[in-house]
This record gives structure tokens, C-alpha cells and sequence, in this order.
């Protein structure tokens, strides 16, 4: 099945751990014991409402200042998609946690209030995504419903946002009016929003194509570890694991180490344990090379 990764960020309070929490509600991705578990802790429950953003808030401190600290992972799946999304903290003294979580995405959703508009940790979330070349962006506009559902907001913000967009250079920018906390526009369109003739959030992520983003010309392949076993029977074995990020590695193919500008030709291919020809991008390989070369993982 096809795999989607994506992250969501924005400022505080603006709703990323309840959009999440609303997905993996709304498409039925919560196992009971976890439903029973966040029913117990939510802070609404007085009200009859559960409090899906603790759905991702995992951290003790998380739970008990109700913010997000570190990037959280979550997984869930649909008929059409598999999804691993990553939540950003929106704290500016966490912002570059949002690295971790953004260096292998798909897309991000950068998500706004609606009452607040473009803010400056909105700018600084776009430029990380610009920068690290996210090719695919939605601007969820949140808590539509604090705001009456008002289209002319919802324009404003666009065209906020759309000024941004175009200095960072962001090309392939999607707006989308949700709520979060009362599920408009996230897996069914809103009956609020007449005026909004786009997709929902889901149906947009269970189409949005990818595979088109991949870059098959540039090889590129961060060395994660060094593989050195030290046993009689692999005395002289040395292998380079990783994921390959962009382009196509052959057997044979003369390959240059960074920053160090050391050459040499790759000797063999692992993937899974067995040797293979080729291997392209987005597959996590084994590489071996005729020269012996020091690298340090990670670099």
C-alpha cells in the first residue's frame, strides 16, 4: 500500500495535536484501550468531549503543561493510504525540533488560527519547510468555527499566507478551512462552509501523488552506520548502511565521500541481505567499496 509521510505545524495553541487526534478519530485509527485511556484524562470530559490532543502529547511534561515538546509520531491507515505523521512542537524554544520530523516528509501541514492569521512561527515553519525543500504544503486554517465560518477571513489569510509563499518560494501550497476540535473539513466537508468547494483534509492526503517527487538523477545516500562485524568468516567486511535520499547507485558506479572529497567504486549492493545490481531511491541499503574509506555515521 502507498505510504505517506507528513508533519504538522504551526504556533501554540493552534490545534496540531487535535487535528491528529481528529484523524486518527474520525477514520477510526484509535484502538479501544486508548480511546478508554485519553476519555479518562480528558480535560473536557465534563463537558461529554474527549481531549484528542493527548492522542499525541506522550510526554509527562506534554501532558501535564498541555503543549508539545518533541516530535511525536503517530501511524494510521485508510482503505487507500498508509500515513506516518509527525507532530511539531509550535513553542519557539522547540522550533528546531521540527527538523527531526520534517527531514523525511512528504508534505507539511502548517496550520493557522483563524482569530490570529499569519504570525511570525508561522513564517519560521515555512522557511524550515522551504529550506529543507518540502515539495508539497497545506495551510490548514483552524478554529473556523471561532470565527463564524467566514469566508472573507478565510481569503485573507490566503492571501497573507500567498505572499509568504512566493518569497520562500513554495510553489505547491493547498488552503484548507477546518476545525479540528468539531471535525469540519478534516474526513467529511462541512456543512458550515458551503462557500469552500475544495476536498477535505483526508481525501486531499489520500490523493496528493508523491511518487513523482522522488529525484532519480542526483545520488545522494547519508552513510547511518558503518557495518564492521570483526568475525573470521567477514574479516575484511565493510559496509556502508543508509537511505538512499535521491537518484540510482550500480554496481560499478564511481561514488564520492563528503566533505572530505574521497573517491572510490561501489563493490557490491546489499538490500534485505542479498546482493543486488542496483538499488534507487527511497530503498535502505548495505553499499561496499572497492576502496576502503573512513566515514563517520551520520555525516
Amino acid at each position: 500500500m502507498d505510504l505517506l509521510r507528513f508533519l504538522t505545524a504551526g504556533s501554540v495553541d493552534d490545534g496540531k495535536s487535535t487535528l491528529i487526534g481528529r484523524l486518527l478519530f474520525d477514520s477510526k485509527s484509535i484502538l479501544v484501550d486508548q480511546l478508554e485511556a485519553i476519555e479518562r484524562q480528558s480535560k473536557n470530559k465534563k463537558d461529554g468531549e474527549i481531549d484528542l490532543a493527548l492522542l499525541t502529547d506522550g510526554l509527562r511534561a506534554e501532558r501535564e503543561q498541555g503543549i508539545t515538546i518533541d516530535i511525536a509520531y503517530k501511524y494510521f491507515s485508510t482503505p487507500k493510504r498508509k500515513f506516518i505523521i509527525a507532530d511539531a512542537p509550535g513553542h519557539i524554544q522547540y522550533t528546531r525540533n521540527m527538523v527531526t520530523g520534517a527531514s523525511n516528509t512528504d508534505l507539511a501541514i502548517i496550520l493557522i488560527d483563524a482569530r490570529n492569521g499569519v504570525v511570525e512561527q508561522t513564517r519560521r515553519h515555512s522557511i524550515i519547510a522551504s529550506l529543507l525543500n518540502i515539495p508539497h504544503i497545506v495551510v490548514a486554517i483552524n478554529k473556523m468555527d471561532l470565527v463564524d465560518y467566514s469566508q472573507d477571513i478565510f481569503n485573507n489569510i490566503m492571501i497573507d499566507y500567498a505572499d509568504v509563499a512566493r518569497s520562500l518560494g513554495l510553489k505547491d501550497v493547498t488552503y484548507i478551512p477546518i476545525s479540528a476540535l468539531n471535525g469540519d473539513n478534516i474526513v467529511d466537508r462541512s456543512a458550515f462552509m458551503n462557500w469552500y468547494e475544495g476536498e477535505s483534509l483526508l481525501h486531499f492526503l489520500e490523493n496528493i501523488e508523491v511518487e513523482k517527487d522522488i529525484n532519480l538523477e542526483d545520488a545522494r545516500f547519508p552513510v547511518q552506520f558503518v557495518i564492521r562485524p570483526q568475525v573470521d568468516e567477514l574479516h575484511d567486511y565493510r559496509g556502508y548502511a543508509g537511505k538512499i535520499i535521491s537518484g540510482i547507485y550500480r554496481k560499478g558506479d564511481e561514488v564520492t565521500v563528503q566533505p572530505s572529497g574521497l573517491q572510490s567504486t561501489i563493490k557490491s549492493i546489499e538490500i534485505g541481505g542479498e546482493e543486488v545490481d542496483e538499488a534507487f531511491a527511497q530503498q535502505s541499503i548495505v553499499l561496499q567499496l572497492m576502496v576502503v574509506l573512513v566515514i563517520v555515521a551520520g555525516v
